[in-house]
């Protein structure tokens, strides 16, 4: 995670640009680019370094400082002072309680560790728009195939493969999807559209929250079964 110098998380939301670095992973490098940048190599696992105070929205906690390196790099790239975080083993930060009866963890993600969207939904959204946006504007881990537009509003739980998910709550957007992931740029769509038909109480939502209830494997391909909530046909429904 890159943060300020009072170690405030920096987004998108308020620095487009950010859109235009490049992350891809080895089995032990992170590796991060971007157009004009000379390539950053780190250790996925840094070694220790001096510990760093953290806030992302109302939560504060410890990370890992990466280095002078990254520092410079993040810094030259962004025009804005600005250090690379890293969140060791041994810190716990958990999702907000209201949302989850046990002490369900997540990283530096805003608030939940899983973000579930369906290609329908994107497809019907896409009808409406001038201009088609990728998935990759609203930032989802999980996309299925198989079923209607925005049926996985009517989900509570369901189970993709061996691993099973409960829904915690849709998906409130910020301004983010209305950054252009290859130009940094930002305009009023998507989310002037979306505000037009999937707002509740001033509040523009659009797929769905997820916290993990039994851990294992996901491939994509996999079989995707609803537990409760508006059933699928079996074998329809895929990630």
């Amino acid at each position: 995670m890159v943060v300020d110098e009072r170690g405030k998380f920096l987004t998108q939301r308020s620095i487009p640009r950010m859109a235009l670095i490049r992350v891809t992973l080895d089995a032990s490098r992170l590796i991060v680019e971007s157009q004009g940048m000379e390539e950053l190599s780190l250790p996925l696992r840094p070694a220790f370094g001096d510990a760093i105070r953290v806030n992302i929205w109302n939560d504060s906690f410890d990370a890992m400082d990466a280095g002078p390196e990254a520092a410079a790099w993040f810094t030259k790239m962004l025009s804005r002072s600005c250090r690379l975080v890293f969140m060791p083993d041994q810190t716990e930060r958990f999702v907000n309680p209201k949302y989850s009866l046990q002490k369900t963890e997540v990283s530096f993600a805003d608030a939940f560790p899983f973000m579930l969207m369906s290609q329908a939904s994107l497809t019907d959204l896409n009808a409406r728009l001038v201009e088609p946006v990728p998935m990759n504007r609203f930032r989802p881990n999980l996309v299925l195939e198989g079923c209607r537009a925005y049926e996985e509003d009517t989900w509570t739980a369901l189970r993709i493969g061996d691993v099973r998910f409960r829904v915690a709550k849709p998906c409130s957007r910020c301004t983010v999807p209305t950054v252009n992931q290859e130009t940094g740029t930002r305009a009023a769509e998507p989310i002037l559209t979306l505000s037009s038909y999937r707002t509740i109480n001033g509040e523009v939502y659009f797929g769905q929250n997820l916290i993990l209830d039994k851990g294992g494997i996901l491939a994509v391909g996999d079989e995707v079964h609803v537990i409760r909530g508006q059933k699928v046909s079996p074998g329809s429904l895929k990630l």
